[in-house]
């Protein structure tokens, strides 16, 4: 009701604005308690030498205090200006965006500068994208995000706030939609216009840098450790305003969204739909289609193009989803740029920095991937490499001589084939109850449990016809005449066996592998860390260069500050889950060169091996009987029905 008749609103907004400047005015209350316990000592010694002045303070005792006081007033002041001054030259953390001169996406700034004119607030100095599905303000006022700033161009204030956009709404958004899930967050640069607001942000975030400091790489020792004292003393006065910080940006949020309510509220209704939907389609392209290639040294180069058919492919699955895209016959927000395939290359390089800890620049072992080629240059290839290295392992394991030994007793013939690596996995079935008996019976004979040959043998014979039938093992073990000790060995024996993988030779080839991987991205990272400060240094080179001649409308990147990945998008995978990928992709190299199968993409799933144009999704439990169980048969019947020759070579790369 407020919200409609608008009076509700402005108070909603006037309460906003008030709770954030109290409490940025408790943030300052902290920095001048700060100031005022630094400049304590130097005020005591003003008034000592000032009552020794008087002759209120005379005497060898009064004498002693002020030299005592003085050096320390001097050692605190000392110490309060290093403090101070780390706090001021730190440089805050800045997010990873592509950066836009307004030459850029001159549409695009002129619907931002539309939206603050209605919203009655300042225009935002520039605009930004991150490869994520969010949008907010950043202040980079600091010196050293302004000098690798793009302006953004005339009538924007310098103090103002950096507008930054998630890449995937400009694609997956209309322009409506866009413009009302904007228009919250550009409402916030009214109170972040508010002087002890801004100042309030800028003592926290100087706070925030000056405890990173001392972990900066290149300190000598005794820098390091005054380093490490100022970022203790940051820490507690951090401590201190934390929980006046966190209010005062609450305040902000509710003063931006109780404003922002007059322009395109309903809109902004429906559009909140589309940021969830835009988040599930984005976070499924980056992990299923995205890092497999990232992962084969190539990175998609129109990720953002991508969201859009990963989400009109889940809203054909999906009937929650249904409807949704119609909305594509709408002009798309990504018009509002001058040249949407430079930008969505530029947010697709970075996503694969930020994700994966890819190169800052293409190069001959990090090149881009249409989608078009996606199938054979990535599915294909990841499939072949694979399979590659899960045969070299086997060639490490030492089964390299001429013929292999199957489950059954057959000889396989050694090469690239898919039967060597099942004959491997099913080399060691689950042990059968009386082979168990047998083995824990000539174990305990081994062990010398004091039982002469003809009662071990009989205890073996019954062993062997209570094995005939498992179900009532307890009931006929009762009538074997044996010595306790040897129960009590066969029980032990039993709790071994329990324990043992249900597939060591699985197990083995899982560990070599994970080994193999584990060194090859070793090297991988090594590489990339020798090339990235030349690339680093090459390209802010060149972004300055094109700044002082200002010409360039090219989309600049900023970013990413410390280790690579920041956000690695999946855990370190078990020795298992890659075995089974492995043997997968043997398996899918099989069907593509003896059954006419073909490599696919899935926008949801990603790598997909399509079998008479239909993709196959009963592969995966089959292999897993393999793996987990050493069970083949599952997977010879699947290969029999879809007319894969398991004995034929595959072309590996």
């Amino acid at each position: 009701m407020y919200g409609v008749s608008g009076t509700g609103s402005d108070v909603g907004e006037e309460w906003g604005a008030r709770a954030a400047r109290s409490r940025a005015l408790a943030v300052l209350r902290v920095r001048g308690r700060a100031l005022g316990l630094a400049v304590l000592p130097a005020a005591v010694a003003v008034v000592l030498y000032a009552g020794g002045v008087t002759g209120h303070f005379t005497g060898s005792g009064w004498d002693a205090a002020r030299w005592v006081v003085t050096v320390l007033a001097v050692l605190v002041l000392i110490a309060a200006t290093a403090v101070a001054l780390v706090v001021a030259r730190a440089r805050p953390a800045a997010t990873p965006t592509v950066e836009l001169a307004e030459t850029a996406a001159p549409d695009l700034y002129r619907l931002v500068r539309d939206l603050a004119d209605r919203l009655d607030v300042p225009a935002p100095a520039a605009i930004a994208l991150t490869p994520d599905c969010d949008s907010w303000l950043e202040d980079r006022t600091h010196r050293a995000h302004r000098a690798l700033r793009t302006p953004g161009g005339e009538g924007e204030s310098e103090g103002a706030p950096v507008l930054v956009i998630g890449s995937p709404f400009l694609w997956w958004m209309r322009v409506g939609e866009l413009r009302a899930v904007l228009a919250p967050v550009v409402a916030g640069t009214g109170p972040a216009a508010q002087p002890d607001i801004a100042a309030a942000r800028r003592f926290v975030r100087g706070l925030d840098a000056a405890v990173a400091v001392p972990g900066t790489p290149g300190l000598d020792p005794v820098r390091r450790i005054g380093a490490g004292a100022v970022g203790q003393v940051a820490r507690v006065l951090l401590r201190a305003c934390r929980g006046h910080a966190a209010e005062m940006e609450r305040g902000v949020a509710v003063a931006g969204s109780e404003r922002a309510q007059a322009v395109d509220y309903g809109v902004r209704i429906v559009a909140q739909e589309q940021v969830g939907l835009a988040y599930a389609g984005w976070d499924r392209l980056l992990t299923r289609v995205a890092l497999p290639a990232w992962r084969m040294g190539r990175w998609p180069a129109k990720l953002d193009a991508g969201v859009v058919s990963a989400l009109t492919e889940l809203s054909r699955r999906d009937r929650l989803a249904d409807g949704f895209s119609s909305r594509l016959g709408e002009r798309p927000a990504c018009d509002l740029l001058e040249e949407p395939g430079a930008v969505d290359e530029a947010a697709s390089l970075l996503a694969a920095r930020l994700f994966h800890g890819g190169p800052a620049a293409p190069g001959p072992d990090w090149s881009p991937v249409e989608w078009s080629q996606y199938p054979e240059e990535v599915v294909d290839r990841k499939w072949r490499t694979d399979a590659a290295r899960l045969h070299q392992v086997l060639d490490g394991l030492g089964l390299a001589d001429g013929t292999a030994r199957g489950a059954g007793g057959e000889r396989v013939t050694e090469g690239p084939t898919l039967t060597r690596v099942i004959a491997h996995l099913a080399t060691e079935p689950t042990k059968s109850a009386d082979a168990r008996a047998e083995a824990d019976t000539d174990a305990a004979l081994d062990a010398g449990a004091g039982v002469d040959t003809a009662d071990a043998a009989d205890a073996a014979d019954t062993t062997d016809a209570a094995g005939a039938d498992t179900d009532t093992y307890a009931e006929d073990a009762t009538d074997v005449d044996a010595d306790l000790d040897l129960d009590l060995v066969l029980d032990a024996e039993d709790v071994e066996d329990d324990d043992e993988p249900v597939n060591p030779a699985a197990e083995a080839l899982a560990g070599a592998l994970s080994a193999l991987l584990a060194r090859e991205e070793a090297a991988r990272e090594a590489r990339v860390a020798a090339s990235a400060l030349t690339a680093e240094a090459a390209a802010r080179s060149a972004e300055k260069d094109d700044r002082q001649s200002g010409g360039t409308s090219a989309p600049v990147v900023s970013g990413p500050d410390g280790p690579l990945p920041l956000f690695p998008l999946q855990p370190p995978r078990s020795g298992r889950d890659l075995l089974a990928d492995h043997v997968t992709a043997m398996v899918c190299c099989a069907a593509v060169d003896t059954a006419e199968a073909t490599p696919g993409l899935d926008w949801l799933d990603g790598p997909a091996l399509l079998v008479g144009g239909e993709r196959a999704t009963d592969l995966g439990p089959r292999v897993l009987a393999l793996v987990e169980e050493g069970d083949p048969e599952p997977l010879r019947v699947w290969l029999a029905r879809t007319g894969v020759r398991p004995e034929k070579p595959v072309r590996l790369v």
